[in-house]
């Protein structure tokens, strides 16, 4: 029988981690439709509502009973505003691994979500999930992700070079498509042990102006 994640909630001081909703959709596409979201991943422009429907009514909800892997939304916990995304994804439950990303709205940028909100994936990951390995992949030039991958104490374990398609917005407002390097980061239990603390000790939560 296919293993699969349990519908949850994930909290932390200032947010909370739920599956996404129908009424997710307006701020979905809108965070979707940003230029470092076109810029840094796959996610079709324009981002219409439809597809923002789509993703929560058909595509979150089959990645997670097939065992694939998990869509999450980032929630600010004093206003309950959609500042983010989760996502697992490759999932393989013999070996207890998976794929981890995130993206930060446009509007909540500069406030450290994606440490705090991949952090508190990765403890729930190791603790109640019993898993043993987390792997992020952050193109070669998205420093920002990749220091969001250092803050929560992910190990750099190489490049594959030539592997990731970023996109170039042109004057004409098309989108061209760039060849670059993945760098490959790994996250294994005892990774974290320091992290919340590091974390903490940082005023709150590191801040990074870039999408994720």
């Amino acid at each position: 029988m296919t293993s699969t994640f349990p519908n949850i909630s994930i909290s932390t001081e200032r947010l909370v981690l739920r599956p996404l909703d129908e009424d997710d959709v307006p701020a979905l596409a809108a965070m979707m439709n940003d230029e470092q979201v076109g810029a840094w991943t796959d996610v079709p422009q324009p981002f219409t509502e439809q597809g923002a429907h789509t993703w929560i009514t058909e595509y979150a909800p089959a990645e997670r009973t097939t065992g694939r892997g998990l869509d999450l939304a980032v929630t600010e916990f004093l206003t309950q505003r959609l500042v983010g995304i989760v996502q697992l994804t490759k999932t393989d439950w013999h070996v207890r691994s998976t794929e981890l990303s995130y993206i930060v709205a446009p509007w909540a940028r500069g406030e450290g979500y994606a440490s705090e909100a991949a952090l508190a994936t990765a403890q729930w990951l190791f603790g109640d999930q019993k898993f043993e390995r987390i792997e992020l992949r952050t193109a070669a030039d998205n420093t920002a992700s990749q220091q969001v991958a250092q803050k929560i104490g992910c190990i750099s374990e190489g490049v594959l070079r030539n592997a990731c398609i970023a996109h170039v917005r042109a004057d004409d407002g098309t989108w061209t498509d760039v060849r670059t390097d993945f760098i490959v980061w790994s996250l294994l239990p005892e990774d974290i042990e320091g992290a919340a603390g590091h974390l903490a000790d940082s005023d709150g939560f590191t801040t990074f102006t870039d999408w994720n």
